[in-house]
């Protein structure tokens, strides 16, 4: 194994658009830091999240595995099926902290695991620091890195139920921080990666990975940067013909438990402008973060990326939250920066979260693609790129689930809740506000086909009947609304505190 192994730094944002970033083309926006990381390296134009929310995409980053691997195919604890083995490593692999401290690297991961027990020591980091959104009880709360040191360091702000900012019926209402800028969880995580780096031992490669939870709602910038954007400069939802933009159910049922069904162009606009100051804020964080890179000798020899876990529609398309086929859901910021190996440029390249277990075990020297494809290879033209790219979202065999096919200039989506089927030339139409059904069926009898075979494996059989797609007569859940309290100090509901008579 070569002694002039990289060091690899994956930055992962949750909730982070990909038309969000000043260097890429949105010129209303102020992302220097994300703008130094694009001229430093390559540009995915063409990255995905295969599962557009939280959990599964942390599970297929960690394992290299897709949905029907790791059995978490929404919001959910992972739970395998067709007779797949229980336990994650026995199906997937061991996760890519542990494999690249097999390899000899230095491990260490900070923020937002969303790991399933909820800390999970056995991921592989020497130095693991979890920092959740929400804590349900007094022991995880305990459990949280930033929350202990908030309590320790600065208890005059223990008065604070949710130091992230309010949920429930305030999760799109833009807030500002109660908290300094030093003393929010990013810079909070942005200074100790910095410390960490500062205090590496030399000529031992280290896998570092640092999770932020900004900017997913609610968005509560600090000071200065509550005020950056100015709501009236802030461009409106693009929506398309509601019928089509709520073809897919999951949409309207989570605009309304998540308070956002009422949204008007004005609270989209105000609310975009918070969005924008957090990934500023981030943006400075990220800054810090790579200062810190750029002062170790190794600094070429040091692997970046940055991605998210999945996109924000603001309003686009009639929705709210993530958790559809979308582009604003599931398009994704994909950056990779290695100036001792990769020429800066861009990449029109299929590429998805499941890619990064190969990038950076490639990188390493120890290359295990699992479901992903050659990235590195790709650049390098040694590997053929991915022609197609198939996601999944919901459980197979029920209403839920709906896969989405993208290739070429197209993408196609089929939901079993009603057999709905989209089709969108992306290529012509990036903005996703025509359907293309009645103009091709020919290609739409092709992409369901395609989709139709992929099901065919373990872990998918479900989402086929009788050699086709399984489909259900289209329902509408209930829509009650989510409380999102401080349920570590046992509130869970509107009213008085606890002790209190009604």
């Amino acid at each position: 194994m070569s002694n002039n192994r990289p060091n690899i730094l994956y930055l992962m944002c949750d909730q982070f658009r990909y038309d969000c970033i000043r260097a890429l083309g949105n010129t209303g926006i102020h992302t220097p830091n994300l703008d130094r990381l694009v001229r430093r390296g390559v540009v995915f134009e063409r990255a995905y999240s295969t599962c557009p929310v939280c959990i599964p995409a942390r599970w297929t980053l960690r394992t290299g595995r897709e949905t029907w691997n790791t059995g978490c195919y929404a919001n959910e604890p992972p739970v395998p099926m067709d007779g797949m083995p229980e336990d994650m490593n026995e199906r997937c692999g061991a996760y890519l902290a542990q494999t690249l401290k097999a390899a000899g690297y230095r491990t260490f991961g900070y923020g937002k695991f969303h790991a399933h027990p909820y800390f999970k020591p056995e991921l592989g980091y020497d130095d693991h620091r979890v920092c959740e959104e929400l804590w349900e009880t007094p022991e995880r709360r305990a459990q949280d890195s930033y929350a202990s040191w908030l309590k320790a360091e600065h208890p005059e702000y223990s008065h604070l139920e949710q130091p992230h900012g309010d949920r429930t019926n305030m999760y799109y209402v833009p807030q500002t921080s109660a908290l300094p800028a030093d003393c929010v969880v990013e810079g909070y995580l942005a200074d100790r990666t910095a410390e960490t780096l500062a205090g590496l031992p030399q000529g031992e490669p280290w896998f570092g990975f640092v999770s932020f939870l900004g900017p997913h709602p609610p968005c509560a910038p600090p000071v200065p940067f509550n005020r950056l954007y100015d709501p009236d400069k802030m461009p409106n939802p693009v929506r398309g013909d509601p019928a089509v933009d709520h073809m897919d159910e999951q949409i309207p049922w989570m605009n309304r438990i998540i308070w956002a069904d009422e949204l008007n162009d004005f609270a989209a606009r105000n609310f975009r402008s918070r969005y924008y100051g957090e990934i500023t804020y981030i943006d400075g964080c990220i800054g810090r973060i790579l200062d810190a890179v750029e002062a170790l000798p190794d600094a070429d020899n040091t692997l970046i990326c940055f991605f998210a876990d999945h996109g924000e529609h603001l309003g686009d398309h009639h929705a709210w939250q993530k958790e559809s086929w979308f582009e604003a859901a599931c398009h994704i910021p994909f950056l990779m920066s290695w100036p001792a190996r990769l020429a800066p440029g861009t990449s029109d390249a299929l590429v998805c979260l499941t890619d990064l277990f190969g990038v950076a075990t490639a990188a390493a020297g120890i290359p295990e693609l699992r479901d992903g494809t050659d990235v590195l290879g790709a650049l390098a033209g040694t590997a053929a790129p991915r022609e197609c790219l198939t996601a999944v979202y919901g459980r197979p065999g029920t209403p839920l689930f709906k896969i989405m096919l993208r290739t070429g200039d197209w993408k196609y989506i089929y939901m079993a809740n009603g057999r709905r089927e989209q089709l969108f030339c992306t290529g012509k139409d990036p903005q996703e506000l025509h359907l293309c059904n009645a103009e091709q069926p020919e290609l739409l009898a092709q992409l369901r086909a395609q989709a139709t075979a992929f099901c065919d494996r373990p872990g998918l059989y479900a989402a086929l009947e009788d050699g086709a797609l399984r489909g259900f007569d289209y329902t509408e859940r209930p829509r009650p609304r989510i409380h999102q309290f401080d349920s570590s100090s046992g509130i869970r509901r509107f009213g008085l505190v606890p002790g209190y008579e009604e």
